[in-house]
Parts: C-alpha cells; sequence; structure tokens
C-alpha cells in the first residue's frame, strides 16, 4: 500500500511539474476510450490515469467551447 501511494505521489509531482502543452486529439480519442472501458470494468485502468485522462477530457471541452473555428480553419456557425 506505501508503494502504490509513493508511485501515485511521484506521478502527481511530475504532471506538476510538466510544462502545460496542449495535447493532439489522438490523446482525446484515447482518454475517452479508456474512461468507457474503466465504467465497464473497474480493474481495467489505475485511478491515477483515469484522473489524468478525465483532466484532458475537461481541457478538450473548455477548449472547443472557446473555439469559433475547425481545425482547418473553417467556421463552426
Amino acid at each position: 500500500m506505501m508503494v502504490v501511494r509513493s508511485a501515485l505521489a511521484v506521478i502527481a509531482l511530475t504532471a506538476l511539474w510538466l510544462p502545460a502543452q496542449a495535447e493532439d486529439r489522438s490523446v482525446l480519442l484515447n482518454c475517452k476510450a479508456m474512461v468507457e472501458r474503466a465504467s465497464r470494468d473497474a480493474n481495467a485502468t489505475s485511478e491515477a490515469e483515469l484522473t489524468r485522462c478525465r483532466q484532458v477530457i475537461r481541457e478538450w471541452a473548455l477548449r472547443d467551447a472557446r473555439t469559433t473555428v475547425d481545425e482547418q480553419g473553417k467556421p463552426l456557425r
């Protein structure tokens, strides 16, 4: 149990120290798939990975809400 806590602490600190950078859409799609699998199978992934993926999904939702053009530069509306 102590090893798991230590590993989670290291992962959390590493995530904080890494520079903020935009993820590409493939990361979003992989995270959505991982969260979907985790909803069906409780032991599919670790809680740290799920937390990170949920954060990626939230960031993309906020980014898409602020965007007025698609990836090719065409207006969304």
